[in-house]
């Protein structure tokens, strides 16, 4: 791989990003986890000194799986969802399918460990064709809803990718930012999906990195193969299970709810300036289309906005560009700067 093109698959927003501007490069809600989970998280800091024990990750493995109807071994706790992407590669498969366009860090993480990618590109609306993938891929990767493009894919759609010998693989790290999460597919128990979920994005929690995987034990021990001793510290393990109950899944929930309402009110403003919007959407970002976006994303920094460039997603060119969900006075200060930046 050359390093140029490395460097893109690896770029994320936070990048874009720099202290005081108005971000719309970055998929996290708030600025911090809710007062009730710093709480929760603070009240373990006395514990530091123990490491984490076997106990501690069991309990928090059948919150997980009682959230997903599943069962506890059915659940793998990650730093992070990114982190089930890096251990793709213990699957060992002879050809992997990723569907673009979508986040980078799944075909990264095969390629650099010398796994054979066949990118599978989408159109716009970017709707999923499972008759588009090869049969003789043995893994396939796609996220559901995707990003960048926001677009929520039928679970029947996803589950037709299913083959024998194949494994699926649906990265849902931001289905909880769903109303319902009406396709999500990580409640069935299937031994050929493995889904990834981030609990990152929806409680801001991107410094600390909680996640985790559901899919068959045999998968998931294949995944966990070789990884170090107390791969999560005890602070993870208590926030993922801390995200994992009924109330504060309820208040997700509440949180998809004002997403939803947010991104309606957003499209609207937006429809006043010179872009396009890739409808129809369904995650907390939508994907845009401006004239001469490289130009648009310097002046836009230039008033002290971040957007995410959508270069770097395999698929799309350098007038795409990714912005967050936001409330309507920042999208409004956006819009009124596309405005004029876009002339």
């Amino acid at each position: 791989m050359h390093e140029s093109e490395r460097d893109l698959l690896r770029h994320h927003g936070d990048v874009e990003v720099d202290p005081g501007m108005l971000d719309f490069a970055v998929n996290v809600r708030g600025d911090g986890p809710p007062a009730w989970l710093r709480e929760r998280l603070a009240a373990r800091l006395g514990g530091l000194g123990r490491y984490p024990s076997a106990a501690e990750d069991l309990a928090t493995r059948r919150l997980v799986a009682a959230r997903h109807g599943r069962a506890a071994d059915e659940v793998l706790l990650l730093a992070g969802g990114a982190e089930g992407f890096a251990m793709l590669p213990r699957l060992q498969p002879r050809l992997a399918a990723v569907v673009h366009p979508s986040f980078t860090e799944p075909e990264l993480a095969l390629r650099e460990a010398g796994v054979p990618v066949l990118r599978v590109p989408l159109d716009p609306p970017y709707r999923l064709d499972p008759g588009r993938v090869r049969d003789d891929a043995d893994l396939v990767v796609l996220g559901n809803p995707t990003n960048p493009t926001s677009v929520l894919h039928p679970a029947e759609s996803v589950l037709a990718l299913r083959r024998p010998g194949r494994l699926v693989v649906v990265d849902e790290a931001f289905a909880d930012a769903t109303v319902g999460e009406p396709e999500s597919v990580a409640d069935r128990a299937l031994p050929d999906v493995l889904v990834l979920r981030s609990l990152t994005k929806t409680w801001a929690l991107a410094g600390l990195r909680c996640g985790y995987a559901l899919g068959s034990p045999d998968v998931l021990a294949r995944l966990a193969h070789g990884r170090a001793h107390w791969p999560l510290s005890s602070l993870q393990t208590e926030a993922i299970a801390a995200c994992s109950e009924p109330d504060a899944v309820a208040q997700a929930q509440l949180q998809a709810q004002r997403i939803a309402t947010e991104r309606a009110a957003m499209v609207e403003q937006l429809r006043a300036a010179p872009v396009q919007i890739a409808l129809p959407a369904a995650g907390p970002f939508l994907l845009l289309r401006v004239p001469d976006g490289e130009l648009v994303r310097k002046r836009l920094r230039e008033k002290g906005i971040a957007v995410r460039r959508g270069d770097t997603f395999p698929g799309l060119g350098p007038d795409h560009i990714r912005v967050a969900v936001r409330p309507a006075a920042e999208v409004t200060r956006l819009v009124g700067a596309l405005v004029q930046v876009c002339r």
